[in-house]
């Protein structure tokens, strides 16, 4: 990546389900930098629109990503779910690779009520599977589990490094408002932002600096984590901070606005990185 770039969660929300066209169109438009693919209730794109994608975000040198289903449990305690939850990341990285895109991200997993090292040896034991499916159909795409909203899920920054370390195709996607979230309230100052990429940086090294993925959003929170999205100045996200350091340690790669008007809230966060 050469620059950061500021994307929507799926098509804006104005163009009111008009497709793809359309979508892209109005990116253009407000002068923001491309679109994370939601397959959050299955894999699926017609051939039509899966080209109609390509060319687009290629004519307009704009980026994908995608977001994974959310039924993936790679924790569940029946096996055939497991399975299932490999072959959904799997269908994800293929149809991003068709289109493409420059990642894919998911869900890993949930505790399920079990110690954090006994779930984490199972996420490990399927990523090893569905990295080795990935290479051996010489899909070259980073997959990247995300950072979660709720203490009930896998995912904080400490795990979601440790497995980027271990295998090479892996690299974390930092939902900095689930981060927010499921400590309920905390990781809302520059500080706080600035150690999540140091942490990044110093672990993995700087080229997981220079191909992030990020996801932003308003957020509201209790005790238990995560309860919705909101608009960013509906919000107590702190992303002027936020948006700072990611100018400050000279990030590249995309975030990704997943607030409920997803566009007005992309447009704030790139004017604002601009602007700096």
């Amino acid at each position: 990546m050469d620059t950061l770039r500021f994307t929507t969660a799926g098509q804006p929300i104005c163009t009111e389900g008009a497709g793809y066209e359309k979508a892209f169109e109005v990116l253009e438009q407000l002068g923001l930098d491309g679109m994370e693919i939601e397959f959050v209730h299955g894999v699926r794109m017609s051939p039509q629109n899966q080209k109609l994608v390509k060319e687009q975000s290629k004519s307009k040198n704009m980026v994908l990503t995608a977001h994974g289903p959310y039924y993936i449990n790679l924790n569940s305690k029946e096996e055939e779910k497991i399975e299932a939850s490999k072959k959904r990341i799997i269908d994800t990285a293929k149809m991003a690779e068709t289109l493409g895109a420059y990642s894919i991200t998911y869900h890993a997993a949930f505790y399920m009520g079990m110690d954090k090292e006994t779930v984490y040896n199972k996420v490990e034991k399927s990523m090893a599977e569905i990295t080795e499916t990935l290479k051996s159909q010489n899909i070259k795409i980073w997959v990247r589990p995300e950072t979660t909203g709720k203490a009930t899920q896998w995912g904080d920054v400490e795990e979601i490094v440790r497995l980027s370390k271990t295998f090479e195709q892996v690299l974390p996607c930092v939902d900095f408002s689930h981060l927010h979230a499921r400590t309920n309230g905390e990781y809302n100052t520059y500080d706080e932002f600035a150690k999540v990429f140091e942490t990044i940086g110093n672990e993995i090294g700087d080229y997981a600096l220079k191909n992030f993925h990020a996801h932003i959003a308003g957020i509201e929170y209790g005790e238990k984590g995560e309860k919705k999205h909101l608009l960013l100045e509906e919000s107590d996200m702190n992303y002027k901070d936020l948006i700072k350091a990611f100018k400050d340690f000279d990030v590249k790669g995309v975030v990704v606005c997943e607030s409920p008007v997803m566009e007005k809230d992309a447009v704030i966060l790139k004017a604002y990185y601009e602007s700096l």
